[in-house]
This record gives C-alpha cells, sequence and structure tokens, in this order.
C-alpha cells in the first residue's frame, strides 16, 4: 500500500466517524404542548367564602369558622360556637358576563367537647346559553352547571390536636343535551383527610401568643369521566400545608399571620414531540435552531421523550406527581404554590385582612393580592373580599367583590381559652 492510499484510508476514516458524531436525531416538541396541570371540575379551587380569599385563598391553618369545611373540617372541634351557618356568593368573570357564580352553604355542629360535623353545598352556575338552529325553530335554553355535596366528621384526639375526614359527591353537569341526546352528567367521589393543631395561649418573651397548623389533603378520589367513549380525567387533588402565629395584644385586640404552601397530587403533562433527522453542526449533542440542518421526519406520530405518562389510576398519579415533572426537581418546586396572609381582629366584632398568592409563570401565573373585611352584629357575621391581579394574566375574579353571611348559634357555649 504506497502513501496516497493510506493518506485516502484515515481521510476516509475521519470521514465516516465525523458523520456519526455529526448527523443524528432529534424530536421538536409540539408548540402546543403545555405543563400546566389542568384537571375537570376545576371549580373546586375557587375560594368561595370571602374571609379566606380575602387572605390570599387560605384556610387550612387559619383559626376555625364556619366555612372550616372546605378548609380543614378538623379545626370545628375548636370552635367557640355550638353551630354556625354559612352563606358565601362569589361572582365568576364578571367583567364579562353577570350570570355565572359560586355559591356555598354550609352548616356545622359541634356535637360535644371532643367531636362536630359538618354539612355544605357548592354549586357553580356557567349562566345560561342559547341555542338556536335556525330561524323558524324555538330558542332552546341549557344551564351548565356542576356541584358538590359534601359531610365531614371532627375528633378532638387532643386538647390541641384534632383529625377530620369528609366525604364528597361531585357532580358536573357541562353536557348540552340540545347537541347531543346522550349527553348526561359525568360524577365521581371524594375523600378529605385533614390534621390541626391549636395551641393553648402561652408567653414568648414579652409577646403572649398562640400557635396553629395544619395540612389537609383535598378531592382524593378516582377520575371524571364524560361518557363511555371519552377519556377520564383527574379531580383536583391537593396538599395543603400551614403555619400560624396569632399576636394576643390585649383582651380586646389580635393579629393573625398565616402562610401556607399547596400542591397538586396530579400527574405533569409530559412533553411530547416528533423525531427528525438532523446535521449537528455546532457539534453540541442538541439541535439549534437556525444553526443545525433539520432533515426529514422519522416518525408521524407523536412520541412522549420527556416525563412520564398519564395514563395512570388516581393513586398511582399522586405517587408520580413528585417526581415526573420534565424539568426535573427544578420543575417540581414550581408546582408549589404559597400565600401569605394577615387578620386583625377587634374584640371578634370587627376585623381587615389582606393576602397575597404566587404561582409560578410556566404552572398558571396566578398571583394576586387580597383584601377584605368582617363585621359581627347579634350573632351574624358579614365578610368582604376583593381581589388585584398581579400578574401578565388577569384572573377571572379581578376586581370582584366577593361576600359571605355567617349566622352563630350557641354563641360562646365552649369556652377554649
Amino acid at each position: 500500500m504506497n502513501l496516497k492510499k493510506i493518506i485516502l484510508f484515515f481521510i476516509a476514516v475521519f470521514t465516516l466517524q465525523l458523520n456519526a458524531q455529526t448527523s443524528s436525531t432529534v424530536i421538536i416538541p409540539n408548540s402546543s404542548d403545555s405543563r400546566v396541570i389542568t384537571t375537570g371540575v376545576p371549580f373546586l379551587l375557587i375560594a368561595s367564602d370571602a374571609r379566606a380569599a380575602s387572605m390570599g385563598d387560605m384556610g387550612v391553618a387559619t383559626s376555625v369558622d364556619a366555612y372550616s369545611q372546605y378548609w380543614n373540617p378538623s379545626k370545628y372541634v375548636f370552635s367557640e360556637n355550638k353551630s354556625g351557618f354559612g352563606l358565601s356568593y362569589t361572582p365568576y368573570l364578571s367583567k364579562l358576563v353577570n350570570d355565572i357564580s359560586l355559591g356555598n352553604l354550609t352548616y356545622f355542629n359541634r356535637i360535644n367537647e371532643r367531636s362536630a360535623f359538618a354539612v355544605s353545598l357548592r354549586y357553580f352556575s356557567l349562566g345560561e346559553i342559547e341555542i338556536i338552529q335556525d330561524e323558524f325553530s324555538q330558542a332552546l335554553i341549557e344551564k351548565p352547571n356542576e356541584m358538590t355535596m359534601d359531610i365531614s366528621y371532627s375528633l378532638r384526639l387532643a386538647d390541641e390536636f384534632s383529625m377530620g375526614v369528609a366525604l364528597r359527591y361531585l357532580r358536573s353537569d357541562l353536557r348540552i343535551q340540545a347537541v347531543d341526546e346522550t349527553a348526561k352528567a359525568a360524577s365521581s367521589f371524594a375523600v378529605d383527610l385533614s390534621a390541626y393543631y391549636q395551641g393553648e395561649e402561652q408567653s414568648f418573651g414579652d409577646i403572649d401568643g398562640r400557635i396553629r397548623g395544619g395540612a389537609i389533603i383535598q378531592n382524593l378520589g378516582p377520575k371524571i369521566k364524560y361518557d363511555e367513549s371519552g377519556s377520564e380525567t383527574f379531580i383536583p387533588t391537593n396538599l395543603k400545608l400551614g403555619g400560624g402565629f396569632d399576636f394576643l395584644l390585649d383582651q380586646y385586640n389580635t393579629v393573625s399571620v398565616t402562610a401556607e404552601v399547596s400542591k397538586m397530587l396530579v400527574p405533569t403533562p409530559p412533553i411530547l414531540g416528533r423525531e427528525y433527522n438532523y446535521s449537528d453542526i455546532n457539534e453540541n449533542g442538541v439541535y439549534d435552531d437556525g444553526v443545525d440542518e433539520l432533515g426529514e421526519l422519522v416518525s408521524t406520530d407523536n412520541i412522549i421523550y420527556q416525563g412520564q405518562s398519564t395514563d395512570v389510576d388516581f393513586m398511582s398519579g399522586i405517587f408520580q406527581s413528585f417526581s415526573d415533572a420534565p424539568g426535573g426537581f427544578n420543575e417540581e418546586l414550581k408546582e408549589f404554590t404559597w400565600a401569605l396572609g394577615a387578620e386583625y381582629k377587634y374584640d371578634d366584632s370587627f376585623a381587615l385582612r389582606a393576602g397575597y398568592f404566587n404561582e409560578s409563570e410556566e404552572k398558571g401565573a396566578r398571583k394576586f393580592l387580597a383584601l377584605g373585611a368582617g363585621f359581627k352584629f347579634s350573632g351574624t357575621k358579614v365578610d368582604l373580599s376583593y381581589l388585584f391581579s398581579a400578574s401578565k394574566v388577569p384572573s377571572p375574579l379581578e376586581n370582584t367583590l366577593r361576600f359571605s353571611l355567617t349566622f352563630d348559634f350557641g354563641s360562646n357555649q365552649y369556652l377554649e381559652y
């Protein structure tokens, strides 16, 4: 073999190696892919009572009130009132329409020193939809809606600690009967498991105060399905943890601060993409848009290439939700929301409240500031709240006034402090 053939041989080998290094495949994500977690019956995530709404949509570790059924029913055994009834109303998308709203009815009863029960109804009305087939037909009116009915029981396991369980029936009637005669409402059921700690008054240096803490897993239940041929959808299973402190300034004035974090226990949507041949001109192992040469499509089917499949049952989805984010641990952290809230009360007859809620830009971008006030007279409480959006994505509840009424019975029957 002469020198020329040796040189040509090494050039050929080098070229083959170079081609092997710079020619590969790349998967381009579909532009419509999103990693925002979505579920069925999302109205369950809306704070319906004005007190919780004015403190940044929190209530797992705040002091007990009539609406603890939704936030943490374990709190009912710390109520100083024998029983109570709550009624709340929340307009939704009030800037666009005037007939979409969320209503809530709640009743609780403290059975004895150590136990309590409560029942509640939440009703989400999506207004009226007018359907006209042609100019000769009479208009048909449809009223889509969603609702839940709950019952809870809470038990005091120690002087400062309680636990509770709530059973929930969900019904979602969004299918239009006039369009699909086989349409019917979807339904499911869920369980809430909760715990609450409320310490006794004690001195912390020069400050008298009380510590509070709470936890709840909400909407633990099977997926919801709208028809036999359709796919099942997760319901909004949610984990909430919170803690707070009451500054007892004197017998009339109290300032409470509370913090809360929450996470959806629902699988993160994987990133879907299409596989292409490409030439790695920059030799960096990834496709550089506008630099590298994109070749022909390898597969015509969407394939999962980051994350995990969401085609799992609800229990598997709960455990999967802690480790399935395509972006790894950093993305998992972004799936936590947090809120801070404060409340000033004077003699349990007047209250001022403020709160802030934050969600990652990549996971829904809900960010808002809320303000509120409460008044009590003759056993009746009136609470108001108002929301200011702090995100580029406007909140459906922006500039919305929410109100709640509470009627207490058997006031101060149980003296906790």
